[in-house]
Formats: structure tokens, sequence, C-alpha cells
């Protein structure tokens, strides 16, 4: 194993070549649901609760406090393994999905939000197929279970449309924009580690937001936003100081986000993503006290459904290995057998 091998295996310090399996996965996971719980209750408190709602000033400033932080990491340029014009098309695609993302809850309240990107599984299914480097083919049921979050979205969202006066169709455009952008970055990403196994998680993030952050200064001036934002923001300087803490919570996401598509791959990070909204949203109805109706629940089973579905022919796959294994056997015991009759019949012949 190499030196870039070794160290793309490690998250925050710790060590993930030579542990099992599960072991990774846990680790991943866990740094991934802290971070963006984190995010998900900053991010409703700025939108909703403060009225804030700068999509891509946010994105901008997030992006200087990634830089910061992944300084503070030791990573310099000096250490990089790909070119730099491998990261412009993955920045243009990243911003673009912060900033859609971020700009929807203006128009869509944080739970809508949530479960449309929550069939983002899909998405990245679908495109898998087709990015180069990767070409992957997925079973039947594991669109079945993609289907099942699309069918509980749908229930849900027709019901939060109706409890929730903050639901407009110009921002279930924009967070669909952004489910086409995270559907083809995932899968990006994933091929950039396959076809290079030295790339770092801290390298890639380092990368594409440096690369990206110009792509946020245009949107904001032919909005207006940059001096909107501006100037809402200096009125209110302690949203700097959440907007802060939102970043760190989120990059210690980001970074275990990119392990787990390094370490497992797109459409299973997909999934894992998919469970954290779900608990995202549960906590935002309990510590917001929004009301939760049938078809929220009915729509919420079916999304948990879908998930449990993906995950269980996980645990099957070993199933039918052994099964081969075991007639490999019985076919090798019986040739030996076959061998021996024919050697004890020899001599009578």
């Amino acid at each position: 194993m190499t030196g870039g091998e070794e160290q793309g295996r490690r998250l925050f310090g710790v060590s993930l070549t030579g542990r099992p399996r599960w072991q990774q996965f846990l680790i991943c996971s866990s740094g991934f649901f802290f971070g963006y719980l984190v995010n998900g209750i900053c991010e409703e408190y700025v939108y909703n609760r403060l009225q804030f709602s700068y999509g891509w000033y946010f994105t901008f400033v997030q992006g200087f406090v990634y830089l910061g932080l992944i300084r503070l990491q030791g990573f310099t340029v000096k250490q990089m393994v790909n070119p730099w014009r491998t990261y412009v098309r993955l920045s243009a695609v990243l911003m673009g999905s912060h900033g859609l993302t971020k700009g929807s809850l203006a128009f869509l309240n944080y739970p809508a939000q949530i479960m449309f990107k929550s069939t983002k599984v899909l998405p990245v299914m679908i495109m898998g197929a087709f990015i180069p480097g990767l070409r992957r083919k997925y079973p039947l049921h594991d669109y079945v279970s993609a289907v099942m979050l699309v069918v509980g979205l749908i229930l849900f969202t027709l019901a939060d449309a109706q409890s929730s006066p903050n639901f407009s169709m110009f921002g279930v455009a924009m967070v669909s924009g952004a489910l086409v952008m995270d559907a083809f970055l995932g899968n990006l990403q994933e091929a950039i580690f396959k076809m290079n196994p030295d790339t770092t998680q801290m390298e890639m993030l380092f990368c594409s937001t440096l690369v990206g952050l110009p792509f946020l200064v245009v949107p904001m001036v032919l909005t207006g936003e940059l001096m909107t934002a501006w100037s809402a923001c200096s009125q209110h300087m302690y949203v700097y100081a959440v907007l802060v803490f939102e970043a760190m919570a989120t990059f210690v996401g980001q970074v275990s986000v990119l392990s787990l598509i390094a370490l497992f791959g797109a459409a299973t990070t997909a999934m894992v993503t998919t469970a954290r909204k779900a608990v995202t949203l549960l906590l935002s109805y309990l510590i917001f006290t929004k009301p939760l109706t049938e078809q929220h629940v009915t729509g919420l089973l079916l999304i948990s459904m879908g998930i449990m579905l993906k995950l269980l022919p996980e645990n099957k796959e070993n199933g039918p290995r052994r099964h081969a294994r075991m007639v490999q056997h019985c076919d090798d015991k019986h040739r030996e057998i076959s061998r021996e009759v024919e050697e004890e019949k020899s001599p009578l012949v």
C-alpha cells in the first residue's frame, strides 16, 4: 500500500486501514451524522427563525471556513496528486448544488427540502451507469428501494404543502436542480478516487472549494445578494458566528462523506445521507414543535422501508456466495471420491 492510500484511509487522525468494513462504515457514518445534524439545526435556525435566505452568500462564507480548517489539517498544494482541471467541473457542480440547496430554503420549508434531497439515491444510481470509470449496474431491488423513497417523498411533500405556507414551485425547481447536481457530484468523486487511489479527502475538498469559490461571485452579483446579505449580516454579527459553527460541523460531515465515497461508493453513501435526512427531519419536528400528520408518518415509513430494502441485500450477498462455495466443495469432493474409486478399480482390470 502506498503512502497516498494510507493517508487516504485516515479520518481526522483515526486510521481506517486494516479495520473491518463495519468499523470503517461506523466511523465514517458517525462523523457524517454528527456534522450534518448540527448543520441541519443551524440552517433551520438561520433561514426559518431569523429569515435570512442568502444561500449563495452563506455558501461563499462557508468556503473560506473550509479553506482555513483544511490548512490547519496541514494540507498544502504540494501534496496534490491530480491536476487542477480535474476539479473544475467538480467545483462548478459542488458550488451550484450548495447554492441551490441553501437558496431553495427561501421558498420551501426545511422538511420539504430534506425530503426532496432524500431521493438523491435514484439519480445517483442512474447516472452511475454513464460516468466514465464507473459504468455501474444495480440489481432490480435497488431501484425498487429508490422508488419507495420517491413515493414516500411525494406523500410527505403533499402533506407538508398543506400544513406549511412556505412552499412554492420555484423552490421545488431549485432543489430539483440541486438534486441532479448532487447525483453527478457523488459519482464524479467516486470516479476520481477509483482512477487515482492516492487522492485524499483533504485534497478533493480543498481543490474543489478553492476552484469553486469564484463560481459563486457571479450569481451573488447578478441577483444583488452580495450587497444585501453583507448589509443584513453586518447588522446582526452573531449570524457569522452561527455560520462559522455550522461550517465547522459541516466540514466534519464533508470529510466523512468523502471517506464513505472512497471506501463504499456513491450509491451506498447516498443511502447513508438519506438516512441522515430522515433523522434530521424528525429532529426538526421535535425541536421546533411542528404538527406531524398521519400522511407525514406514512411517507416516513415508506422512506424507512426503502432504506431497509437497500441495505438488507448487502447482508444477503454472502448467502449465494457461501452456497456457491459449498457446491464447489461438494463437486471437488465428488471428483476426489471418483478418483479414489477408479484407483481402487484399476488393479483389478
